[in-house]
């Protein structure tokens, strides 16, 4: 269920035309594998913590700093971290927490959603998503998650977040248990 294909271009998008050999290569990278991750290393995580660190983004970064301290290692109820990995290669990441500013555990939070920037735009970034909200259903009532990238606010949108403006902690909320809710 976790797998699908994934096409890439010198481009970084596949169409009929590229498919028929005519305009740049397609090359095929494989299976997108979403696996929980119960260990993370510095070296397993390394290439996603220095493209990130370049873009001048610290999320990967403080995720595996979390982790190496034991400060957040996805380990308490409900708590999740997955990996993409094509070909054997990790080139996404994606977990989910109890969230530490809601104050109720019912409130899951997305965090540290990051996909290296050669695969993005192929449905590994929609793969990991989906694979967090699954985790989530039937433990938390609502997942929240903060953004300040366009691209990735449009990305959760697709997938049924809501923006919700005024917040400080968070910018989007799926609501998993609407029926529980007066």
């Amino acid at each position: 269920m976790g797998n699908a294909r994934v096409r890439a271009t010198n481009r970084g998008r596949s169409s009929d035309h590229d498919r028929a050999g005519s305009q740049g290569r397609v090359s095929d990278v494989g299976l997108v594998a979403i696996e929980p991750l119960h260990d993370l290393t510095s070296s397993s995580v390394g290439e996603l913590v220095a493209e990130s660190e370049r873009l001048g983004l610290r999320l990967v970064r403080r995720l595996a700093d979390e982790w190496a301290t034991g400060a957040n290692r996805f380990d308490r109820p409900g708590e999740i971290l997955f990996g993409a990995f094509i070909d054997g290669r990790l080139v996404g990441v994606g977990g989910l927490n109890i969230d530490p500013y809601a104050g109720d555990e019912r409130v899951g939070r997305l965090r540290h959603l990051y996909v290296l920037s050669a695969f993005r735009r192929m449905g590994v970034g929609r793969q990991l998503v989906e694979r967090v909200m699954k985790a989530a259903h039937g433990r938390f009532d609502d997942v929240r998650l903060r953004t300040n990238d366009a691209a990735a606010a449009r990305l959760y949108e697709k997938l049924g977040f809501r923006r919700d403006i005024g917040r400080d902690d968070y910018t989007h909320v799926a609501n998993l248990a609407p029926e529980l809710r007066s």
